[in-house]
């Protein structure tokens, strides 16, 4: 296990008397692509700008390597920020951008005709020494953005949303292309995104935030198979989320139908939330399924079919290889093992809870 390289302890954060980050712990570790995710004011690149340095916390502190660095300058620290907007010099050469905080670092000439070449062999863009930034495309000068990072030789390298303005072959390229950086370099990543798939294609860790709070950590898989709560459930990926009752141990109620499952310990007669994915429905004849529906709408999306059912008055979202037509009758059937049984908040303020890792 790599050791931990970054520790935020107990940090809050308010704008104009707005709280923002409200008693935040997380611990990061050495070589880890770990990714901030969640919706638009979740708190996520207030974290990260109070890590690159950009903000000071209200309340809390923030550990670097062992050392105290929440009062440090951003040019003073072992880490470099990848923005959306690239923030090119558009009058210097790609070499001159590139070669931009070595120069402020009075490094040799030869030393940074070295890592210019190095820099730009990395992210496959050898030859483009003398080209202008206008010259190149979206996903090019993206790399160049991050070329001009890698050669200060941070220990972190921070992502804000890097790739939101690309399109989407583009994007998914480029995914690729941070894995592979990061493999190599051997460095730390942190990446902040409100996109559920480039977490869960990169990340070895994704952190959940929402209103200020982290609602899960966890590994890609972990965070999608057993959301903790139906928040997470419901933004990470898509979800059929009910609100149901808990009969007893591995028996729940959903829609009027009792279903088993796996879980144990949430009482008896409990109100409970139940989450089921789309690609866990299975569809069949209606004499076969637990519940009967119809089939109201249909999309052919390539790998799968995406179909919506109606049934005990609710719009089941269905994922499958086999197609059923629009007003096909069908039986609905979930194994226990995809059941996923969270409990309730108790109030709409918990609904952002504060999970300590």
């Amino acid at each position: 296990m790599n050791k931990i390289l970054i520790d935020l302890q107990h940090i809050n954060k308010s704008f104009d008397g707005q709280l923002v980050l409200e008693d935040l712990n997380l611990y990061i570790r050495e070589n880890e692509f770990l990714t901030l995710l969640g919706p638009s004011g979740c708190g996520k690149t207030t974290t990260l700008r109070i890590l690159g340095g950009f903000e000071t916390p209200d309340q809390g502190c923030v550990i670097f390597d062992g050392k105290d660095i929440t009062k440090m300058p951003p040019n003073k620290r072992q880490l470099n920020t990848v923005f959306q907007k690239y923030a090119l010099f558009t009058h210097m050469s790609i070499a001159e951008n590139i070669a931009f905080g070595l120069k402020i670092k009075n490094k040799s000439k030869d030393y940074i005709k070295d890592k210019i070449r190095y820099a730009l062999k990395l992210v496959n863009l050898e030859g483009y020494e003398n080209r202008s930034p206008d010259s190149l495309s979206g996903g090019q000068q993206q790399r160049i953005a991050i070329a001009r990072a890698i050669v200060n030789e941070p220990k972190v390298l921070l992502l804000d949303e890097p790739l939101g303005a690309l399109d989407l072959k583009l994007r998914q390229d480029m995914q690729y292309e941070l894995i592979r950086l990061k493999n190599e370099l051997g460095i730390t990543f942190i990446y902040v995104t409100h996109d559920q798939e480039e977490a869960l294609t990169m990340s070895d860790t994704i952190v959940v935030m929402n209103q200020g709070y982290i609602q899960q950590i966890g590994s890609p898989e972990k965070i999608y198979n057993e959301p903790e709560n139906a928040f997470v459930a419901d933004f990470i990926g898509d979800s059929n989320i009910f609100n149901a009752i808990m009969v007893e141990d591995k028996l729940v109620e959903i829609l009027g139908t009792r279903f088993p499952c796996v879980d144990t310990g949430f009482g008896r007669n409990k109100p409970v939330d139940a989450v089921i994915r789309p690609e866990d429905v299975i569809l069949s004849s209606p004499e076969k399924g637990r519940l009967e529906g119809v089939v109201t709408h249909l999309i052919f999306k390539g790998v799968h079919y995406e179909m919506e059912v109606t049934a005990a008055g609710f719009e089941w979202l269905v994922h499958s290889t086999s197609m059923f037509p629009v007003g096909t009758r069908v039986g609905i059937h979930v194994d226990p093992y995809n059941i996923q049984i969270m409990n309730k908040p108790a109030s709409e303020d918990e609904e952002a809870v504060k999970i300590d890792e």
